[in-house]
């Protein structure tokens, strides 16, 4: 912007021009007075610019402080998320040193137990002695054979929690070969509305899952397993026998638990002494009053198993898929519905479901995978 320039009129002492202006006639008076009005409104207009420059410098500078406090924020709010971090870090470090010295402690008391061999004789004989006095379980043959193998065999159920990140889908498919296809496709455009769609990924879903487990077991020295009884109201039979194996006259004791197994009908009572227990299955059967008539019932040893050895690998879900870059754009059941109406079309890639878990941004689920091998 140019400087203002002083211009001026001198003026008489019977105020008519003087100097440069006093040779000039009204008409040059007037156009002179003309011309300085000109140059005042030029200065106004010029003086406006330069508020209005000004305001828009205002602005900008209080900008900038707003955004030099809200990055100023965001450093002390990030120094304070490290140094909790380092916290945490820290006290994982110590945890680990305190587990270090345990199993340092667990090592020295497993050296010393390799010397008990009598000790160790006598638990694997009551391990053998279990399998005699076991309770008795009717089976019958369902009519499919395998081949034989030497190694005893048991069903592992996992339940595997996977924890699943906001804007993401988990959904199974009834066959693997759908899964497959929706992932060899990768990115789906899904229809929302007339003019909305939206475009998802779809990636494999990949779980940590037990390969090889080894069980040891120990007959437990507080519990016996009562069998061969008789189908009637549980609690009154929880309460009988709880009354008969308490009294001492019976060979029982005080009795801390008494619980129900109802896939077998057996129950497990627990004492508070160890001595009780070895007593009563040396006895094996035992008449108890149930129903107001004597029963013979059937005590067993109960066994407790202890994990010896876990096996783990990372396995891919065959016919689940999981599916990112959802955008949080309509209620969550709506959304949900959407996809899984796109996911069942065949022209889609898709194919029937089975069941889909839709977690919106924002949100934390935790998805849970069951299966038996």
């Amino acid at each position: 912007m140019s400087s203002p320039r002083e211009d001026w009129v001198e003026l008489d002492q019977n105020g008519g021009p003087a100097g440069p202006a006093a040779g000039l006639s009204l008409e040059g008076v007037q156009a002179e007075i003309i011309k300085y009005q000109k140059r005042h409104d030029q200065l106004v207009a010029e003086q406006e610019t330069l508020k209005t420059s000004i305001k828009e410098r205002q602005d900008l500078t209080y900008q900038f402080l707003q955004r030099s406090e809200k990055l100023q924020q965001d450093l002390q709010d990030d120094r304070e998320h490290f140094r909790q971090k380092l916290e945490a870090e820290k006290e994982k470090v110590k945890l680990l040193q305190q587990e270090e010295v345990q199993l340092a402690e667990q090592v020295e008391e497993v050296q010393a137990a390799l010397g008990e061999e009598e000790s160790r004789l006598k638990h694997l004989k009551e391990k053998v002695d279990v399998f005699s006095s076991a309770p008795e379980v009717k089976v019958y043959f369902a009519g499919q054979t395998v081949e034989a193998s030497d190694a005893p065999s048991f069903g592992v159920e996992s339940r595997i929690v996977w924890p699943m990140v906001g804007g993401t889908a988990l959904i199974t498919f009834e066959e693997e070969k759908v899964a497959n296809r929706v992932l060899e496709l990768k990115e789906h455009k899904v229809e929302l509305a007339a003019d909305c769609r939206m475009m998802v990924e779809a990636e494999p879903v990949h779980l940590l899952v037990p390969r090889r487990v080894e069980v040891d077991t120990e007959v437990c020295p507080r519990r016996i397993q009562v069998s061969n009884l008789p189908r009637m109201d549980e609690d009154t039979l929880l309460s009988k026998l709880e009354i008969h194996f308490s009294k001492k006259k019976n060979g029982g004791g005080e009795v801390e638990a008494c619980n129900m197994r109802r896939d077998i009908w057996t129950v497990v009572i627990t004492f508070v002494d160890k001595n009780v227990a070895e007593g009563l299955t040396l006895t094996e059967h035992h008449d108890v009053v149930l129903r107001k008539t004597k029963h013979t019932v059937k005590v067993s040893p109960f066994v407790n198993g202890e994990l010896a050895t876990l096996e783990t690998e990372y396995q891919q879900c065959p016919r689940t898929v999981l599916l990112t870059g959802i955008l949080d754009i309509m209620d969550q059941e709506i959304l949900q519905d959407l996809l899984e109406i796109h996911f069942q079309k065949e022209n889609n890639g898709g194919g029937e479901i089975e069941a889909l878990l839709y977690n919106p941004l924002g949100c934390e689920v935790d998805a849970l995978f069951q299966g038996s091998s």
